[in-house]
């Protein structure tokens, strides 16, 4: 189950942010001014405010919250595991994970790991069945994994719709993809392990290189 994470709860705030990164400083200069130069610059994301600052339309949706328990020396240790995925609808997602005794606390954690890992998502028409040439999919199948489960997620005609799991909607919806198959496969109940999945196949539709790309 997911709900949204209102603006005011974000853990992160640009009000006193001081860069410690290079990257963060071009940012606060005015040199860099779009997550597409972040990206070509090839510097990595080190601070959750970078992207606060580039995409202020920003997203967050809590995709899990588990209460974990670790037995130790002084007893059973209980604290709270979130999954929690951005985006801002229009081509970039993140998914993270956080740990803490509150429920709030591991949200936040989770929120700032996943401002840390978002990436570009590739769109475009790759379905035989369409091709309007509009970015309302993926350009070529990819196929994602974590742990036990694999992910199989195939461009669809425009009109489809995402046919896919409540987990695979959020993120997919996050990232600003519309119409999909999501072919899945191990242990799927598992959402961590499937969110992640589904993450690390809209992850490579930016990592692999097309005959368009060369073109550019």
């Amino acid at each position: 189950m997911s709900r949204s994470y209102s603006e005011t709860e974000r853990g992160s705030s640009l009000d006193n942010w001081v860069p410690k990164t290079r990257l963060g400083k071009l940012i606060q200069e005015g040199r860099i001014t779009s997550m597409d130069e972040v990206f070509l610059s090839g510097l990595k994301i080190a601070e959750p405010q970078i992207v606060d600052a580039l995409i202020p339309d920003l997203q967050e949706e809590v995709i899990n919250v588990n209460l974990v328990q670790k037995q130790t020396d002084a007893g059973e240790k209980s604290r709270f595991k979130a999954i929690v995925a951005v985006g801002n609808r229009d081509g970039y997602v993140g998914l993270g994970s956080g740990k803490a005794s509150q429920v709030r606390t591991a949200i936040e954690k989770a929120a700032a790991v996943a401002r840390l890992n978002i990436v570009p998502v590739k769109r475009g028409c790759g379905s035989w069945e369409c091709g309007c040439g509009k970015p309302h999919s993926i350009p070529f199948q990819v196929e994602g994994k974590c742990g036990g489960v694999r992910v199989v997620i195939v461009p669809g005609p425009r009109g489809l719709g995402l046919v896919a799991s409540e987990v695979a909607k959020v993120i997919l919806n996050l990232a600003g993809v519309k119409d999909l198959w999501v072919r899945s496969r191990g242990s799927t109940r598992t959402v961590p392990s499937y969110a992640h999945a589904i993450y690390d196949g809209l992850r490579k539709t930016y990592s692999l290189i097309t005959p368009e790309d060369w073109v550019r």
